[in-house]
């Protein structure tokens, strides 16, 4: 009997310990704003924001998180146009290489601009990092959160930033490129803060983060809006027609409604700032974000990473749904 006591004992802990690794909970790590990941033969290469250098994490599974190897990849010489204010680093491979994107400035926000790194290497986590310099269009404005996808195999960067050279409000713009670190297209404006639910934040209202998602051959952008110092921070949503070119303003659509926000009940404030990965086996969609554990937080360094499963309606439009309450158990991303 006491043999059978213990064999049992035993497959409990294994079928326990089975469940655990099958499930995680949000938040993936105690902070990190401006989360973002990038799959590849494998592997996630994450990254988010630490305000002076570039650390890039590699894993397995983004719910491994605390677990993941990481490094530094990339910190700035002193008194540069680019050594300070590193926000929203995006690692990602394009052409052949790795390219780091990232807005910088030399003290001021106003100075906010983007910048690209390049790494030839296979693996980016080893290899140099080469400065390539900053990636810009005609006008030279303030920039911030840059995304770069292709479509129709052209390249194109989307990111926010100012009409002109005042902190009054942050658009969303879009131009093509002609390589991974050249704007090749004057910018268009994509869009405005024109809904209420995209103007909390008293004299400066926000559109910024945007996020390509592609969903069959429809093309969407994710943005968040309102003050990321509000609780109202939440996610919109453009959608392009299909038709003529994504460089036409009158082509894109946006959502009227937020289509992520704060959950009260689950407890959980000011969700954004997001971008998006598959599953390992390629049939799970997850959108990436970071949110607050209380209201009032802002943008502080106690905005935490998490993720979630979300799905689609018929007509090809995400449903995130609410975000998940903290220490809720999900089910890791299929593999």
């Amino acid at each position: 009997m006491k043999t059978m006591f213990i064999s049992l004992l035993l497959l409990a802990t294994v079928a326990g310990t089975q469940a655990q690794d099958s499930t995680f909970t949000n938040p993936l790590l105690t902070s990190g704003a401006d989360p973002y990941s990038y799959f590849k033969d494998g592997w996630y290469y994450y990254t988010h924001t630490t305000a002076n250098s570039i650390v890039l994490w590699k894993t397995r599974s983004l719910a491994d998180l605390k677990s993941a190897q990481h490094v530094t990849i990339y910190k700035p010489t002193e008194n540069n146009a680019w050594s300070k204010d590193i926000w929203a680093p995006q690692v990602q491979f394009l052409r052949g290489k790795w390219y780091a994107y990232f807005a910088a400035t030399g003290g001021k926000n106003v100075q906010h601009r983007m910048y690209v790194l390049e790494n030839p290497s296979p693996d980016p986590m080893t290899g140099s990092w080469t400065f390539k310099g900053q990636v810009t269009d005609a006008t030279n404005k303030w920039a911030i959160d840059g995304d770069i996808f292709e479509y129709k195999k052209e390249l194109y960067m989307i990111w926010s930033g100012w009409e002109g050279d005042a902190d009054k409000q942050q658009d969303i713009y879009i131009a093509q490129m002609k390589n991974p670190w050249t704007i090749s297209s004057k910018r268009v404006r994509l869009s405005v803060p024109e809904h209420e639910w995209e103007k909390s934040g008293q004299k400066v209202t926000v559109n910024e983060g945007p996020q390509a998602l592609m969903h069959g051959k429809k093309l969407m952008i994710v943005y968040s809006a309102s003050g990321c110092w509000t609780d109202h921070y939440a996610l919109g949503l453009l959608r392009f027609s299909g038709k003529g070119s994504l460089l036409d303003s009158a082509r894109w659509t946006k959502h009227p409604e937020p289509i992520f926000q704060t959950s009260v009940a689950n407890r959980v404030w000011s969700p954004g700032h997001n971008s998006f990965f598959k599953s390992p086996n390629g049939k799970e969609d997850w959108i990436l974000y970071h949110a607050n554990s209380q209201p009032g937080w802002g943008c502080g360094g106690k905005r935490s990473p998490r993720m979630q499963k979300f799905s689609w309606t018929a007509d090809g439009m995400p449903v995130f749904g609410e975000p998940v309450a903290e220490g809720v158990e999900l089910q890791k991303p299929a593999n």
